[in-house]
C-alpha cells in the first residue's frame, strides 16, 4: 500500500476536458498523482477513465486543460518523449521473439548497450519470476506469464510512470486474483508510480493506494479505498463501489448529530445533513437479522426472508421490506457463526447502527447510471 511519506505530486491533471464533436468524454477533470502511489481509475464503460489514460500516455490530446509533470507542462509532449511505460489488456507481445527479446525491445529502441540490456533484462525477469522462461516464445506461456512479460517489458527501462489499461480483464478469476498479489509485490519492489484502469470494483479495492471514480466524464470522488468505501460522497459512488441497501426517507428533520426521517412507519437516523426527502444507505455486511424488534437505539425495518445462500464463512440473505405499497428488495451478509434458521413465515427485523448509515440527497438521482 501507499507509503504516507510519498506525498509529493509527480503528475498534475489540471482542468482536462476532451470533446469528440458534441460528445464530452472528459469534463474539467483535475487530479494530483503522488509519486510512487498505486492510483486506480475506476468507472463504468464510457465513464472517461481510458480517455484520461490515453491523454496521460500522449496517445491523445485534451481539448482543454494541462498535464504537468514535476513542474513542467507536458500536455503536447509526444508519447515517445514522456518516459512512461504502458501495459495493455492484450499483452501486445511480439510472437516471433523470445521472452528475453520482448523484454529487451524498449532498451534496443533506446540504443542501450547490449551488455547493459542483458543485465537489465535478467534483473527484471528475476523480479517478476520469469527467469526460467527467458528463451521461450510467448505462445509457450500461460496467460498470466504473458502478462508478466508485458509488465517486465514496461518496467525494464525504469519509466517515470507505469500506465496499465485493464491488464487483468482477459484472465479467469483465480489467475486474476493471483496476479493482483503479484502486481502489489512488483509495485512495492520497483517503487514506480502505477496508474491502473479497471471497471472491476473488487480489483480496485484490493490493489490501490487511492481510487478515482468516474462517471459520464466527471471525477466523482478520489480517496483511499477504506474512505471511499465507508464514506462515499454520492449515491452513485456508494452503489458503484460495492453493494448497498437504500431507503427513501421523508419528513426529514435535522439535529446536531445528523438527520432522521420516516421510511414507512420506521424512523431511520443517520449522521450528516441533507434536505427532505433523502436516501439512507447501509452496506449489507453492517446489518443483522433479529427475530424481535430492537430498542430505539438502532435503525430497524420489518422484513421477510426470501432466500438464504451459504458461502462458507458468511451467509447471504435476500430480504423484502414493504412500506406504503412499495416493495424494497434488500440483502444482508452475516457471519455463518451468527446464523440460525429463522422461520421464513414470520416477520423479522433488519437492524443496523445509526453510525453505519450513509445519507444522500434526493437530487443525486440525476447522477445515476453509466
Amino acid at each position: 500500500m501507499f507509503d504516507d511519506q510519498l506525498q509529493d505530486n509527480q503528475l498534475q491533471v489540471i482542468g482536462i476536458t476532451r470533446k469528440f464533436g458534441s460528445f464530452t468524454a472528459l469534463d474539467d477533470v483535475s487530479i494530483d498523482v503522488r509519486r510512487g502511489e498505486f492510483l486506480t481509475l475506476l468507472g463504468p464503460s464510457g465513464s472517461g477513465k481510458s480517455t484520461l489514460l490515453n491523454i496521460l500516455a500522449g496517445f491523445d490530446a485534451p481539448t482543454e486543460g494541462r498535464l504537468v509533470q514535476d513542474g513542467h507542462d507536458v500536455t503536447r509532449k509526444p508519447a515517445e518523449a514522456r518516459n512512461f511505460g504502458m501495459v495493455f489488456q492484450g499483452y501486445a507481445l511480439f510472437p516471433h521473439m523470445s521472452v528475453a527479446r520482448n523484454v529487451a525491445f524498449p532498451l534496443r529502441v533506446r540504443k542501450v548497450p547490449e551488455s547493459e540490456q542483458k543485465r537489465r533484462v535478467a534483473e527484471v525477469l528475476e523480479r517478476v519470476g520469469l527467469s526460467a522462461h527467458a528463451d521461450k516464445l510467448p505462445r509457450q506461456l500461460s496467460g498470466g506469464q504473458q502478462q508478466r512479460v508485458a509488465l517486465a517489458r514496461a518496467l525494464v527501462f525504469s519509466p517515470d510512470v507505469l500506465l496499465l489499461d485493464e491488464p487483468l480483464s482477459a484472465l479467469d478469476k483465480n489467475l486474476r486474483e493471483q496476479l493482483q498479489l503479484e502486481f502489489q509485490r512488483i509495485h512495492r519492489e520497483f517503487k514506480t508510480t502505477f496508474i491502473f484502469v479497471t471497471h472491476d470494483q473488487t480489483e480496485a479495492l484490493a490493489l490501490s493506494s487511492r481510487i478515482a471514480i468516474f462517471n459520464r466524464g466527471r471525477l466523482m470522488q478520489m480517496d483511499g479505498p477504506t474512505d471511499i468505501y465507508t464514506r462515499p460522497s454520492s449515491r452513485f459512488v456508494a452503489e458503484f463501489l460495492g453493494q448497498i441497501n437504500l431507503f427513501r426517507v421523508e419528513n426529514v428533520t435535522s439535529a446536531k448529530d445528523g438527520i432522521s426521517g420516516r421510511f414507512g412507519e420506521c424512523l431511520l437516523a443517520a449522521p450528516g445533513h441533507v434536505r427532505d426527502p433523502a436516501w439512507v444507505g447501509v452496506r449489507p455486511e453492517n446489518m443483522r437479522l433479529k427475530a424481535t424488534q430492537p430498542d430505539a437505539s438502532q435503525n430497524a425495518v420489518p422484513v421477510t426472508v426470501n432466500a438464504v445462500s451459504y458461502h462458507g464463512p458468511t451467509v447471504l440473505l435476500s430480504l423484502t421490506a414493504a412500506t406504503d405499497g412499495t416493495t424494497n428488495v434488500l440483502s444482508a451478509t452475516m457471519p455463518a457463526s451468527e446464523w440460525t434458521d429463522f422461520d421464513a413465515q414470520k416477520p423479522h427485523w433488519l437492524c443496523w447502527s445509526r453510525d453505519d448509515s450513509l445519507v444522500f440527497p434526493q437530487e443525486n438521482e440525476a447522477e445515476q447510471g453509466a
